[in-house]
């Protein structure tokens, strides 16, 4: 269970931006994905919670989560 906001890498036409989960304005907005992705993972990891990347087709290809989920998974 994450205890801060997820946080999104997101396309903004030609740049990226990370956005908090519910928010409508970015949180910051980069020229690469790459520079957007490094930021968003710090603020996951101080917020113990996941980071979903999103391609440039608009599909999230890929999640991270810096929570305290548990492994293996009950049930």
């Amino acid at each position: 269970m994450s205890s801060g906001k997820n946080q999104y890498v997101v396309t903004r036409g030609d740049k990226w931006a990370v956005r908090g989960e519910g928010n409508e304005r970015p949180t910051r907005v980069f020229d690469t994905q790459r520079e957007a992705i490094n930021f968003g993972r710090g603020i996951a990891r101080n917020q113990e919670s996941e980071l979903r990347i999103q391609g440039r087709d608009s599909r999230f290809r890929e999640a991270y989560s810096y929570g305290n989920d548990p492994y293996p998974p009950k049930g």
